[in-house]
């Protein structure tokens, strides 16, 4: 397969040495543009040395997935662009199976692969053909048909992390443009395991932020302000009753869990921007 009409897009952030075995399962004859959301030339160094095929980018900030990732996309020059998560890693016909259904099919804006987690297959896809149409993809992995997205665009930068592929294949789907899960193609996927182990409580803080602000975000654009209201009422009253729940027995790690999950909401729900970075 002719391995330059795809380029390779992995968005990183504090991955360590991690993303070395993403980079290791992916062809040398395949480019790859790996976005680090930090000023470390270090990293970019080590990375542009040990991987020809490697152009890191260095955003000098913390974009996030939506952001960076659409940094990426636009410096693609190939017909074709992978998304990958740094904890993923690619089997060895990934990127020829990727090709292939991108051939076969008469017309598609995204495939994405069966293979939802590190070892198993989703179960939604047992009995079902080996190539078939779905509403949305999970982000680990996103092949993208980089021709019918001039009308669509990208990520919507307002995402900071969470819902922003749901969104996107959300709006393929409103064009009726087809989103295809191929079982042939196979990523293996760690899951939350794109960090650096000393960062996790903070990432743990920025994940429960983010996912209710997102939650109210996707609800509203895509419905309506009171509608996404009813969708998060029983998370904020549960964030509340957790909030005082854990002050009153002294588990403070807990408590702050579920007051990001709270902070998170009330931004969302007043209109404030997704403006939460991790503290690192």
């Amino acid at each position: 397969m002719d391995n330059n009409k795809i380029t390779v897009v992995i968005n990183t952030f504090e991955s360590g040495d991690k993303i070395q075995n993403c980079i290791d399962s992916i062809s040398t004859e395949v480019k790859v543009l790996v976005i680090e959301n930090s000023k470390d030339i270090n990293f970019k160094k080590k990375l542009e040395k040990k991987y020809s095929n490697v152009e890191c980018v260095l955003t000098g900030e913390n974009l996030g997935y939506a952001k960076g990732n659409n940094l990426g996309l636009s410096m693609v020059k190939s017909e074709f662009a992978l998304i990958l998560n740094p904890d993923t890693t690619l089997e060895k016909n990934t990127i020829t199976n990727f090709l292939k259904a991108a051939k076969e099919l008469d017309e598609f804006a995204i495939i994405g692969p069966a293979k939802q987690d590190e070892f198993s297959m989703n179960d939604d896809t047992v009995g079902l053909e080996e190539r078939f149409e779905v509403d949305h993809l999970k982000g680990f992995a996103i092949f993208l048909n980089l021709k019918n997205f001039d009308e669509v665009g990208f990520f919507d930068e307002n995402f900071f992390i969470y819902l922003e592929e749901i969104d996107l294949c959300k709006r393929v789907k409103q064009k009726k443009m087809k989103i295809y899960l191929d079982k042939n193609v196979k990523v293996n996927h760690l899951g939350g395991k794109s960090h650096n182990d000393l960062i996790n409580f903070e990432m743990e803080l920025s994940r429960n932020w983010h996912w209710m602000w997102s939650t109210f975000y996707y609800n509203k654009k895509h419905y309506n302000y009171f509608y996404a209201l009813i969708v998060v009422s029983r998370k904020i009253i549960s964030s509340l009753i957790k909030i005082i729940f854990y002050s009153l027995i002294f588990n403070n790690k807990k408590k702050k869990i579920y007051l990001q999950r709270f902070s998170g909401l009330f931004n969302s729900i007043t209109g404030r921007k997704s403006w939460y970075r991790p503290k690192i």
